[in-house]
C-alpha cells in the first residue's frame, strides 16, 4: 500500500493547484473535488492504471468511481501524514466499522462551510490568507433545530438625548441595534416580527477576493452562495405581504445571486437598478483590467403581485404649443370601418404655433414602443400606416372617439417625405393636475454622493459606507413611511438605521463585527444629537429619538473569538483548559485522549492548534438558546430574563 500512497502523491503533483506554495498538499481541496466528482480529478485518476484499478469498478462496461474509498484513502494518516492529521485521527469518533470518521460521513446535513473560523457568520477581519480549504461543519438535523432556535439577548441599553438610560419596557415600535450572528438573529426575530417588515435592504460582502470571503477559487463561490442562501431564505419570513427586498451587490456575483433569488422568491423579481458609484474617467487603480464603476440593486417582492409605485413629477404645458385650423371641410375616407374618418390634404389646413396653454395640442411622433404602447399608436399602425403611400406627406386624418383629452377626436398625420414615422396631435388630458406618474429609471447616478460619503455620520468606514441619499431613494422606491419597519442585517456603518431614524421610520439593524468607535451605535448617537451630514439638511433634521442596543448571548462563540485573537501557542493551551471546563464540546471529542497526547498538540503549528480547537467546539452551541434561559449554568440576570420574556411575548 505504501507504494500506492507514493504513486497517488506523484499523480496529484501533476496538478499544481492541489499544492500550496510550500509544497504541502491541499488535502481538503482534493476531498472537495472528489465529493463533486470533478471531471479533471477523475480524468487524472483514470490516467494511472493501478490507481484506476483501485478506485474504479467496471459495471457492464461502465467505470464506476468509489468515492467513499477514495475519501478514506486521502484521509488516511499514512497518506502524506502531517502532525495535525495524525493528532486529529487519534481522537475522532468513527462509525461501527471503524473505517470512517463520523465527521466525514455524508448521511447527515451540511450546515455551512467555514474558513479560519466557523462560517456561522464569522465575518472576522482577518488579514492572513490561507491556501487550504477547511471542510464543512456537519451537524445532524436535530442539532440544526437547536442551532437555529431563538437566542437569548443580553446587555440591553437604551440611548436617547440624555445618553444611556434603562431600557424599561419594550415596545414593538422600538428601534433595535443587535450585535451578533446575523443568521441566528434573523431567525430569532421571526416570532416577534415575522410578516411585519416592509423593507429589507442589505449590503453583504461582495466576495470579490479582497474581503473576508477570500477562499480558494474552487470553493469560495459555493461558500459565499451558501452563506447568502441561508440568510435570504430565513429573512423572507420576516417580510410583510407587500414587503420588498433590496440586495446591494457588485458584478462579481450579481448573476449568481439573481439566479438564487429567483428560486427563493419564485416570481417576485421586480428589477435590477444599475448604480453609477465612480466617475468613469477617475481611475484610481490603473493595474485593473477594466474600470469598475457600476454596482447593482436586485429588487424582489415577497408577493409576486406587488409592484413598485411610480413617482409623481411636475408636468407642465411646455409642449402644448400647436393649434390646427381647418380651411376646408375635408374629405371622407371610403374604406370599410373608417367611413367617419375625415382627411385633410396639406393645403387644406394650417398649423399654428403659439405660447403654451391648456387649449393647445402637442405633437407626438409614433415610433418605437409607441407603435403598440397606447391606443393611438395601435390605431395608426393598423389603419393609417398601410395607407401612407396613397397620400402625400403630412396628410391630416381627423379620427373621432379616440383620446382622453375631451376633444372627441384626434388628429393623425402621415410622415414627411423620406421618413417612416407618422404621428398625432394630442390635447391636454381631462384629468390633468400639473403632475404625472413617471416610472423609475433602472440607472441612477450616485457618483457625487459616493465622493462625499466619507463625511457622513461622524464615523470613518473606509470603502464600504453607503451614502444616506441612496438609502433615502430606496425608501422612496419601496414607498416606506412612518408606520413601516425596515431591516438591515448587514448594518456595517449604520447608514440604513441613520436614514430611518432621521425620517421617523422604525428600524432593526444587525451587525456582527465590532468596529469600536465606528460602530453603528456611535453613529446613531450622533444622529440623536443632531448630526447635520447626509440627508439632514434636506429633511431639516434637528435630532432626537431613541434606540435600543442588545447582543446575542455568546456561549462557544466566546471561545471562538478568543482563539482567533491568540498570537502565542502557550495561550491556546490555556484556552484548551478553559474550554474543558466551560465550553460545550462536540460529541466527537474524547477529552481524555487529547490530554494524554497534549505533547503532540504542543508540537502543532499555531494555525493548526487554532484549527483543531475550533473543531472540538460544538457548533450548535455558539450562543445561548432562549429555551434554556432558566438554566442556572448560564447565570442570566433577572433583568435579561425580564426583557427576553417581553421580547418573545411569553411574559409581560
Amino acid at each position: 500500500m505504501q507504494n500506492l500512497f507514493h504513486e497517488m502523491e506523484e499523480l496529484l503533483r501533476q496538478k499544481p493547484e492541489f499544492f500550496s506554495q510550500d509544497g504541502s498538499l491541499l488535502r481538503n481541496l482534493v476531498i472537495e473535488k472528489g465529493l463533486k466528482l470533478d471531471p479533471e480529478l477523475l480524468e487524472l485518476l483514470l490516467s494511472h492504471d493501478r490507481i484506476k484499478q483501485h478506485f474504479f469498478s467496471e459495471v457492464k462496461d461502465v467505470l464506476v468511481f468509489d468515492k467513499e474509498k477514495f475519501l478514506q484513502f486521502v484521509n488516511n494518516k499514512e497518506f502524506l501524514p502531517d502532525s495535525y492529521t495524525a493528532f486529529k485521527n487519534k481522537i475522532g469518533l468513527s462509525d461501527d466499522g471503524g473505517k470512517t470518521l463520523i465527521s466525514q460521513k455524508q448521511d447527515v446535513e451540511l450546515v455551512w462551510p467555514y474558513k479560519d473560523c466557523v462560517l456561522e457568520g464569522g465575518q472576522t477581519r482577518e488579514e492572513a490568507k490561507r491556501d487550504e480549504i477547511f471542510w464543512n461543519t456537519i451537524l445532524a438535523p436535530d442539532d440544526i433545530s437547536r442551532l437555529l432556535g431563538p437566542k437569548v439577548f443580553t446587555n440591553w441599553i437604551r440611548f436617547n438625548s440624555e445618553g444611556e438610560v434603562g431600557v424599561g419596557r419594550l415596545s414593538k415600535r422600538d428601534n433595535l441595534i443587535i450585535r451578533g450572528n446575523n443568521l441566528l438573529t434573523v431567525k430569532s426575530l421571526e416570532k416577534r416580527y415575522g410578516g411585519n417588515v416592509k423593507l429589507i435592504y442589505i449590503d453583504p460582502p461582495f466576495n470579490t477576493g479582497a474581503d473576508s470571503f477570500n477562499y480558494n477559487d474552487q470553493f469560495k463561490q459555493s461558500t459565499w452562495l451558501t452563506f447568502m442562501q441561508n440568510r435570504l431564505s430565513m429573512a423572507k419570513n420576516l417580510l410583510s405581504e407587500d414587503g420588498l427586498l433590496f440586495v446591494h451587490i457588485s458584478y462579481h456575483n450579481q448573476a449568481y445571486l439573481k439566479v438564487m433569488l429567483d428560486e427563493i422568491y419564485k416570481l417576485g423579481y421586480i428589477c435590477t437598478f444599475n448604480l453609477l458609484v465612480r466617475h468613469p474617467d477617475r481611475i484610481l487603480k490603473a493595474d485593473k483590467d477594466f474600470h469598475d464603476v457600476v454596482e447593482y440593486l436586485l429588487v424582489y417582492a415577497k408577493n409576486p403581485n406587488t409592484k413598485i409605485g411610480k413617482p409623481e413629477v411636475k408636468s407642465g404645458l411646455d409642449r402644448y404649443i400647436f393649434s390646427i385650423e381647418e380651411i376646408t371641410k375635408g374629405n371622407q375616407l371610403d374604406d370599410e370601418g373608417l367611413e367617419d374618418v375625415v382627411y385633410f390634404l396639406p393645403d387644406e389646413y394650417v398649423i399654428n404655433k403659439t405660447e403654451p396653454k391648456k387649449s393647445n395640442l402637442k405633437r407626438i411622433s409614433i415610433r418605437g414602443s409607441l407603435k403598440d404602447g397606447n391606443s393611438s399608436g395601435r390605431f395608426y399602425e393598423k389603419f393609417l400606416a398601410p395607407k401612407k403611400s396613397k397620400f402625400p406627406p403630412y396628410t391630416l386624418f381627423k379620427v373621432p372617439n379616440i383620446g382622453n383629452d375631451g376633444l372627441g377626436f384626434r388628429y393623425f398625420y402621415t410622415p414627411k417625405e423620406g421618413r417612416q414615422n407618422g404621428g398625432y396631435y394630442q390635447g391636454v388630458p381631462e384629468d390633468y393636475t400639473g403632475t404625472r406618474e413617471k416610472p423609475y429609471a433602472n440607472f441612477m447616478d450616485f457618483v457625487n454622493a459616493y465622493n462625499n460619503v466619507g463625511y457622513e455620520g461622524g464615523i470613518e468606514f473606509r470603502n464600504a459606507k453607503k451614502p444616506e441619499s441612496l438609502i433615502m431613494k430606496i425608501f422612496e422606491i419601496a414607498d416606506v413611511d412612518e408606520d413601516d419597519l425596515v431591516l438591515d442585517f448587514f448594518l456595517g456603518s449604520g447608514t440604513t438605521a441613520a436614514v430611518a431614524h432621521k425620517m421617523g421610520i422604525q428600524y432593526i439593524g444587525i451587525e456582527q463585527i465590532d468596529y469600536g468607535e465606528n460602530n453603528p451605535s456611535v453613529r446613531l448617537n450622533n444622529v440623536i444629537n443632531g448630526d447635520q451630514t447626509g440627508i439632514s439638511e434636506d429633511i431639516s433634521w434637528q435630532g432626537g429619538g431613541s434606540f435600543i442596543c442588545c447582543e446575542v448571548m455568546q456561549l462557544n462563540e466566546l471561545f471562538i473569538r478568543k482563539i482567533e485573537k491568540v498570537l502565542k501557542k502557550d495561550s491556546l493551551l490555556e484556552i484548551w483548559q478553559e474550554i474543558q471546563n466551560k465550553a460545550h464540546l462536540s460529541y466527537r471529542v474524547n477529552i481524555r485522549s487529547i490530554n494524554e497526547n497534549v505533547e503532540e498538540f504542543s508540537d502543532l503549528s499555531l494555525e493548526d492548534q487554532k484549527k483543531f480547537l475550533l473543531e472540538v467546539l460544538d457548533k450548535n452551541a455558539l450562543y445561548v438558546n432562549y429555551s434554556e434561559i432558566e438554566d442556572e449554568d448560564y447565570q442570566i440576570s433577572d433583568e435579561d430574563k425580564r426583557l427576553n420574556y417581553q421580547f418573545y411575548g411569553d411574559k409581560t
